[in-house]
């Protein structure tokens, strides 16, 4: 029986075990302020859940309860393939995760279509273009879900070019789908590093953003005062980009997050090593 790990403990930091976005989180949990949660690990994966692997994950879902003060918290439920969020490949958006998921039976079922879709034709041709195996173990990650009042996506050097000298953010106000799946076109900051000041500022439309509701999460308009203002202020700015640094020299290579602040404290969802960089700028870093 594959054990349930949970992030930070002994085991959790496999790649082989539990996959890459999983890994990359349990060893950053213990310096970093990351959602608690626990991984189903890719050894654990059945055409359907065993009755052993689903008593584990009840007693796992229970104890996070306990952890967070909840009787039937929130979720995030993300697939974590082994060959995820590496130097070469990130998939990101192409396998499926779950925001807001709430209950043990869903959270089943949706550790269930994570599983499914390891399959899906959008993983399989990710893995064409880039030379890899058309199938891998894919892991699960269950962590209580960040009420966002605003989140990021934060480049630790520009993604665009290359340019070591610049610190990228994109973000926007609720969850973090809008900003991940580009279905908005959200305010961007430019840092200069080291110094992290504000060399330039774009203020997105923000017609949109990404709300809880039952069951799940829904795309709304944003009210008109909120497109209007910046959704971060100068000092959330600058505490993503310190992170961003920090990481950046933890991890040895410059660093794709997302991140969430609620009720003022930031949350560290996930960290990659930026894959869109050419192979000029890749030198530099090594």
């Amino acid at each position: 029986m594959a054990k349930i790990l949970w992030l930070g403990e002994p085991g959790s930091e496999d790649v082989a075990r539990v996959g890459g976005k999983a890994a990359s989180l349990a060893r950053l949990a213990g310096a970093h302020r990351v959602p608690p949660g626990f991984c189903v690990p890719a050894e654990a994966r059945e055409p359907t859940m065993t009755p052993t692997l689903r008593d584990a994950v009840v007693q796992a879902y229970a104890t996070l309860a306990a952890r967070v003060g909840v009787e039937a918290p929130a979720v995030a439920v993300r697939s974590s393939a082994v060959d995820e969020d590496g130097a070469l490949a990130s998939f990101a958006g192409v396998l499926s995760s779950y925001l807001n998921v709430r209950g043990v039976e869903d959270v089943l079922a949706a550790i269930q279509r994570c599983w499914a879709s390891a399959a899906d034709p959008r993983a399989r041709a990710y893995r064409t273009q880039r030379g890899q195996e058309l199938s891998a173990p894919v892991g699960v990650l269950v962590q209580a879900l960040v009420p966002a009042d605003a989140a990021a996506v934060v480049f630790s050097v520009n993604p665009t070019g290359g340019a070591r000298d610049e610190l990228v953010i994109n973000a926007n106000w609720g969850l973090g789908e809008s900003v991940v799946g580009g279905l908005v076109t959200p305010d961007t900051w430019v840092l200069q590093r080291p110094a992290l000041s504000t060399a330039r500022f774009q203020l997105g439309d923000k017609q949109r953003m990404t709300v809880r509701v039952d069951g799940g999460t829904r795309e709304v308009p944003a009210l008109r005062r909120l497109r209007r203002r910046p959704c971060l202020d100068d000092a959330q700015a600058r505490a993503l980009g310190e992170l961003a640094l920090r990481l950046e020299r933890e991890t040895g290579a410059p660093v794709d997050l997302e991140c969430a602040f609620a009720d003022g404290q930031l949350y560290l969802l996930q960290c990659r090593p930026i894959t869109t960089l050419g192979e000029g700028a890749r030198a530099k870093d090594r």
